[in-house]
């Protein structure tokens, strides 16, 4: 027979059962994100997208089938009238006002389109972080003088700075890189500044605090790595921006004056003249940068929705 003692331990250790958690059932956020993630849709598209331009970008030299540079259908064009070859054998989209192959500049200048847009994006993302770090998991004056410069920065329209900036540099491959990096900085350094402040008050962050951890060790130990995920978020978003800010400065000639290293931007600058007659010299790096572009938004948008409980469909 049971005692009173024995029979209320039991009832404990039934509710107690009760409310365990399963360890099967719990998963984290990373894992949840990839569960949505995995049969959307919308995010396997994009991500198909993305994955094609990088192999198209790191196979172009090899997968190419002429040199972009050569000028082979030159004879084609000296004539008066014909002065963009037509696609013919060999030559799928037929060639430029140069007689250089149009395919094969496309597949090469998806390369360097890759690296302007993720440059640029690394960059911005590298002055994000630091002047985020210092506002938000510094406070005070630093906050206040940091976002200060931030304000100044979002004021000016970002095509307005990047042109400006551009156009003082040297027109070269880098000057586009550093145009399209120094205005991406604010978004960063905002976005990584409110998640930090909401990380301050946070149970861990007080618990570390109580336990005498140093501030340093608290910023970049508990705060920062918990306050990445929105900001690695908005950088595939800012890198669809970025590919098209690259082809507009290309686009007014702000970009690399090599026309040996083809890009879409250029390619788009060049095409102007004969926008009229022959658009396709035009309509086909614009898909591209479309399509590129398109991927990106739609892969950002996804990861989004999928990591913030808030904006689940």
């Amino acid at each position: 027979m049971k005692t009173y003692g024995q029979t209320k331990k039991d009832r404990i250790d039934a509710l107690a059962e009760a409310g365990a958690l399963d360890d099967d059932k719990g998963v984290s956020l990373l894992r949840s994100a990839w569960l949505r993630l995995r049969t959307d849709r919308v995010f396997l598209f994009g991500l198909v997208i993305i994955v094609l331009f990088v192999l198209l970008a790191i196979l172009s030299p090899w997968i190419a089938p002429h040199d972009p540079a050569e000028r082979l259908l030159i004879g084609e064009v000296s004539r008066q009238s014909n002065p963009v070859p037509p696609p013919q054998d060999g030559f799928p989209l037929g060639a430029d006002d140069r007689g250089r192959d149009l395919f094969s500049r496309l597949l090469v200048g998806s390369r360097q389109t890759l690296i302007v847009g993720v440059l640029a994006t690394l960059g911005g993302l590298a002055g994000g972080l630091t002047l985020g770090t210092l506002a938000g998991g510094i406070g005070g004056w630093m906050d206040s003088a940091v976002m200060r410069i931030v304000d100044v920065m979002l004021s000016i329209p970002s095509l307005l700075m990047a042109f400006s900036l551009a156009a003082v540099l040297k027109p070269s491959q880098w000057s586009v890189i550093l145009a399209i990096a120094v205005i991406q900085v604010p978004i960063f350094a905002r976005l990584l500044r409110g998640s930090m402040l909401a990380q301050r008050h946070s149970d861990h962050v007080l618990a570390a605090r109580a336990l005498g951890v140093r501030p340093a060790a608290i910023v970049f130990r508990h705060m920062l790595p918990n306050s990445l995920g929105p900001v690695i978020v908005q950088a595939t978003l800012v890198l669809a921006v970025a590919i098209i800010d690259a082809a507009a400065l290309s686009f007014l000639g702000l970009g690399n004056p090599d026309d040996t290293r083809p890009e879409w931007g250029q390619m788009l600058g060049q095409a102007q003249p004969y926008f009229n007659s022959f658009p396709h010299l035009a309509v086909y790096p614009a898909l591209c940068i479309i399509v590129v572009a398109l991927g990106f938004t739609l892969m950002g948008e996804s990861l989004r929705e999928a990591l913030d409980p808030k904006s689940r469909r």
